[in-house]
């Protein structure tokens, strides 16, 4: 049966100064990276939605655009039928007949003024979403070149602290086994609810070196180097 490793009070305390340390060099080298890698990746996020944006915009003029071509083939199909129809009216025998192929001239002649109605209002259609479609390729060219200077700002960041975070990250590794799994579990707890990190703080002046408050005389010796 494997033993379980006894820590003195002075090795606890030794270990938790040991990490927090370690960890604080840690993260100093997130500060300098500041808010650039959520900047990075919110924009990244909106330059994938105005792409789809942009490929959105372009199959609605494609499909305008082909709703045109079908309209100008129905006007050369109406006129083909009209000019049929017009060559028969000079072969008919009475008034019935005239005036049922004058129907179906006129009723061709109503499909051509239908359709180039349509490819106008297509026309017009196609005009709006061009602008459209251009301020789109405005928008994205401007954030492209946003996020490159950001992420320029960021390799520079990452490529300069790179080496000593992987070092740190090796040393807290190690502090990290020589901490009593129980308070390690306390340590974790407290740096997440903090957002400067510190979960193990001197006292100074009768005050605790993390939050400043205040403590009285008989608490020093057990809050000495465990901010609570």
């Amino acid at each position: 049966m494997a033993q379980v490793k006894e820590f003195s009070v002075e090795e606890k305390l030794t270990a938790l100064v040991t990490l927090q340390k370690i960890e604080s060099k840690l993260d100093e080298t997130h500060i300098l990276k500041g808010e650039l890698p959520m900047e990075v990746a919110d924009l990244e996020d909106e330059i994938t939605g105005l792409h789809a944006r942009q490929t959105r915009i372009e199959e609605e003029i494609n499909g305008v655009t082909e709703f045109i071509q079908q309209r100008r083939e129905a006007i050369k199909e109406s006129e083909a039928l009209e000019k049929k129809y017009e060559k028969q009216s000079a072969n008919v025998k009475n008034n019935r007949e005239f005036e049922a192929i004058n129907k179906e001239i006129e009723m061709q002649q109503l499909e051509v003024k239908l359709a180039e109605k349509h490819i106008k209002d297509a026309t017009e259609e196609i005009a709006e979403k061009a602008v459209l479609l251009e301020k789109a390729k405005k928008n994205i060219a401007t954030k492209e070149a946003i996020l490159a200077t950001k992420k320029s700002e960021l390799e520079k960041i990452i490529s300069a602290t790179e080496k000593e975070e992987k070092h740190f990250l090796k040393l807290a590794e190690a502090a990290r086994a020589d901490v009593d799994p129980r308070l390690l579990v306390s340590y974790e707890k407290i740096r997440k609810n903090y957002r400067n990190g510190l979960a193990v703080v001197p006292v100074e002046r009768d005050a605790c070196g993390g939050c400043f408050y205040y403590i009285p005389h008989k608490n020093k010796a057990r809050s000495n180097n465990t901010k609570k």
